[in-house]
């Protein structure tokens, strides 16, 4: 599978707002999932945001209320809009593609390679 690209990211202060991009090329299945995930340093990866085929959407709990994923499928993207940044916030950020299937969703095409995003308090 080839790994999606992600752009945007980068540095800015609490409060401010980051749009991410993932472009991928891994087919998707008539059920499909698309996510983020984040790690930061000396932490475990967690999952952030997922859409699914069907429109529904899911959050971590610490992003519910200002993180918004959304995809384009004709462009075969998604994003990840961030906004009210935290400092906890800060960590690198990856997207990937996969299938949704009895309630879970499984990441085919792997993680991209990562985008920083830095908050500043």
């Amino acid at each position: 599978q080839v790994q999606p690209v992600q752009s945007g990211g980068g540095s800015v202060q609490a409060g401010g707002s980051l749009r991410l991009s993932c472009a991928f090329s891994v087919n998707t299945y008539s059920q499909y999932c698309l996510g983020w995930s984040r790690q930061a340093p000396g932490k475990e990866r967690e999952v952030v945001a997922e859409v699914r085929s069907d429109g529904t959407t899911s959050y971590e709990d610490s992003v519910k209320g200002r993180f918004i994923i959304s995809k384009d499928m004709a462009k075969r993207t998604h994003y990840l809009q961030m906004n009210s940044l935290k400092a906890e916030d800060t960590a690198r950020y990856y997207c990937a593609a996969g299938a949704w299937s009895d309630g879970h969703c499984t990441f085919i095409s792997g993680w991209g390679q990562g985008t920083q995003v830095t908050v500043s308090s």
